[in-house]
């Protein structure tokens, strides 16, 4: 057998293996997670976190769900998360067309201002974003987060639709001109759909960054109702004492939906990742 042959076989299997390596150990403490949140206390207690439940025991789901009213914080969690891909995605797509299509004067500092802004902390804009919403009335309410979190992550979104669309083939562009695209027309007919696989991606990375956000809602969302499930999870460990079993069950709760997500969009985003910006 051809030596080269051998070690390409060599290559593709080390190179296997190290994949499937590196998937257990990212798997291993959702494992240990989702064996908890089944086992009652005292198993627990007697046998460690590592060993296998008994049975299905459900209760510290249950009890963890009726504590924090989880319908409520996971409907709220849904609604900001997708507002703010929706509107995210919408801001990012009308600045980044004015950018890389449009030219508009000094679009260099523009781009400039955008990643700038990517790598602002957020401790830096609680203190403004706090009276900003208290001087509108928007404090304590959903619309506040949507608001704050659709400009926040628009920033990524620009910069990043800019890049594809300055590569955007100028003779399509003239095409449609030519046909007596406006341009409305233009960005709705011609950039949009072509630009649908980049745009998929960012409505999932838009969604997930928004779900898992923790210290702008605890900022802004001080009420019970309106609460994250991730602030709701870290306000009721800190007030109450909870058994490890019912952390686990929390825990559990609070990345599932995502993971569902995540799993629903999957092949939209790897043809997303793969496509290119025109086909």
């Amino acid at each position: 057998m051809n030596a080269s042959l051998v070690l390409e076989r060599f290559n593709k299997s080390l190179a296997l293996l190290l994949l499937t390596a590196l998937l257990i150990v990212m798997l291993f403490p959702f494992a240990i997670v989702t064996i908890n949140a089944f086992k009652t206390p005292a198993e627990y207690a007697s046998n460690g976190p590592l060993s296998l439940p008994g049975g299905l025991y459900t209760d510290g789901l249950r009890d963890f769900w009726d504590r924090v009213d989880f319908t409520n914080k996971l409907i709220n969690s849904t609604v900001i998360s997708v507002s703010v891909a929706v509107a995210g995605i919408g801001l990012s797509l009308l600045n980044a067309f004015a950018l890389g299509i449009g030219r508009v004067r000094g679009r260099v500092w523009f781009l400039i201002f955008f990643l700038m802004a990517n790598t602002l902390p957020q401790e830096a804009l609680a203190y403004p974003l706090y009276y900003f919403a208290k001087s509108l009335g928007l404090y304590n309410t959903r619309l506040s987060v949507i608001i704050v979190f659709s400009v926040i992550q628009s920033a990524f979104g620009t910069y990043l639709l800019t890049s594809v669309f300055s590569t955007f083939p100028r003779e399509i562009l003239e095409a449609a001109r030519i046909d007596g695209c406006n341009k409305v027309q233009l960005l709705l007919r011609i950039v949009t759909p072509i630009s649908r696989p980049t745009l998929s991606v960012l409505f999932v990375f838009f969604f997930i960054w928004t779900w898992n956000e923790f210290f702008l809602p605890m900022i802004l969302l001080v009420s019970t109702s309106n609460q994250t499930v991730p602030l709701a999870i870290a306000v009721l460990q800190g007030q109450h004492n909870m058994d490890a079993t019912t952390s686990s069950a929390s825990a559990l709760l609070g990345i599932l939906p995502c993971v569902i997500f995540f799993l629903l969009f999957q092949r939209t985003l790897t043809k997303g990742i793969t496509a290119g910006s025109v086909k």
